[in-house]
């Protein structure tokens, strides 16, 4: 893990967010998030993102338990709160970072280590994008069954729950589809659904958060296309990140 940098928040804006976390997709690094950690901090929300290599990764493969990456994004909440002398955050969870912070939130021993991290305090409102809920998938399917199994949906009712989907690819049986028809058959059992090209729609919202659908909003960042932390959509979830702790 990299060290933590927080992003400051600009005096250009009036309002005064929570600080803000980022916690990255299944082996993402912090560096393609850093784009949006400033985008945000400049609108008043001063953003970390955990300073996660792919490397961090590793341990977690083939659905062994993602406890490296919940003390990861535990310490950088510690160091956001340490230094911002704030008592809760915004916490938001891109792909499976959405989950995993799910994991985090809860107070249910987990793993052969039966941690906990209990976040739930200190986290106001957490933003899940792309992050699917759901799994047919063996490996991945120890970890999310964990989650649904002790923290169905939205479960924590201090906490606002926000889940936005994106609405880019229907997956098909033919070139330009494949990679989504078989991530969506491998999430949800059935590959020809909508959905942002790796998360079908039907596996990224919870029941009882604020559930949003994005048109023509992929997954993960790329050139000349836009995801969910692009500026013209991440300008229409912003208002969902929280000014002050409930």
């Amino acid at each position: 893990m990299d060290q933590i940098s927080v992003s400051p928040a600009q005096p250009a804006t009036d309002i005064q967010g929570l600080p803000t976390v980022i916690l990255p997709g299944y082996l993402a690094g912090a560096e393609p998030y850093q784009p949006l950690a400033q985008w945000l901090s400049d609108r008043g929300f001063p953003t970390t993102v955990v300073p996660l290599k792919r490397s961090d990764w590793f341990p977690t493969l083939g659905g062994r338990p993602v406890t490296p990456i919940l003390g990861a994004l535990e310490v950088t909440v510690a160091q956001v709160l340490a230094e911002t002398g704030a008592t809760k955050i915004n916490l938001i969870g891109h792909s499976a970072g959405g989950w995993i912070s799910r994991i985090w939130l809860g107070d249910r021993p987990y793993g052969p280590t039966q941690q906990t991290w209990q976040g739930r305090d200190r986290t106001a409102a957490l933003i899940c994008l792309g992050t699917p809920h759901r799994s047919q998938e063996r490996w991945t399917r120890r970890n999310i069954d964990f989650v649904n199994e002790q923290y169905p949906e939205a479960f924590y009712r201090d906490v606002r729950y926000v889940c936005v989907a994106g609405k880019a690819v229907q997956g098909a049986q033919r070139w330009g589809q494949w990679v989504a028809y078989n991530s969506y058959s491998l999430t949800i059992g059935q590959g020809d659904s909508w959905g942002d090209g790796i998360t079908p729609i039907a596996a990224a919202h919870l029941e009882g958060a604020l559930n949003l659908t994005y048109e023509a909003v992929y997954h993960s960042p790329r050139p000349n296309r836009l995801w969910y932390g692009s500026p013209q959509i991440a300008e229409q979830w912003r208002s969902h990140l929280l000014t002050t702790a409930p």
